[in-house]
């Protein structure tokens, strides 16, 4: 549905972002990130932060990095990024499966730009009591998921690095509501189940923080 919907963090980032000739920073870089990416922000240069390069990617889809970083976020060794470089850094679906989620976040602050955007996606709170689906729908659901993150703890995290933060909320969007019985079908027919990445916006499974650095 990407291919015909932008995801939401695009969404926003058209907003807040240059769309030409920019430096992305996408921390987590796998499920086809890099294509989709690509395909919104086509004059972008993309470099790719993941401990494998291959993760949940196809060939395209590590073709369409411009560059790949290795390493793993919880070592908090960043060296290897460059400072004040790029002009947007996205961390969707990230810090939860991170225990120091906060300090990472934290320490790539510098590797914006002045006037560059921070988009940080993660599982609401409220998650923990949400039905349990095949392709995570309650937070437990994933098994590598460690901590829970929430919108003032993140945002904190930004002002305290003297970021303005743009925008916070919930990851919510009519279109993908309205999609749902779509989705339903396709994927009972096409996998025999329904993932429960389906229902996030009915239930509004994800938060987000949007933050400028000053």
């Amino acid at each position: 549905m990407s291919n015909f919907i932008p995801p939401f963090r695009i969404h926003l980032l058209r907003k807040y972002s240059p769309t030409k000739q920019c430096e992305v920073l996408d921390i987590g870089s796998g499920s086809h990130s890099a294509t989709i990416t690509k395909k919104h922000f086509p004059s972008c240069h993309y470099t790719g932060v993941d401990r494998d390069q291959n993760y949940d990617n196809d060939p395209a889809d590590v073709a369409n990095m411009d560059n790949f970083i290795q390493l793993d976020l919880t070592e908090l060794q960043f060296d290897g990024i460059k400072d004040n470089h790029y002009d947007i850094i996205v961390m969707s679906h990230i810090i939860e499966h991170l225990y120091n989620g906060d300090e990472v976040v934290r320490l790539l602050q510098t590797k914006l730009k002045k006037g560059g955007i921070f988009y940080v996606e993660f599982p609401c709170e409220a998650s923990t009591k949400f039905p349990s689906k095949k392709g995570t729908l309650n937070f437990y659901d994933d098994e590598t998921h460690v901590r829970i993150y929430s919108i003032e703890e993140v945002s904190s995290i930004f002002k305290t690095g003297g970021f303005n933060v743009l925008k916070s909320g919930k990851n919510r969007r009519l279109i993908n509501i309205l999609l749902m019985p779509i989705k339903i079908v396709w994927q009972k027919l096409r996998l025999g189940y329904v993932k429960g990445g389906v229902y996030w916006d009915w239930y509004g499974f994800a938060d987000y923080v949007v933050a400028k650095k000053n």
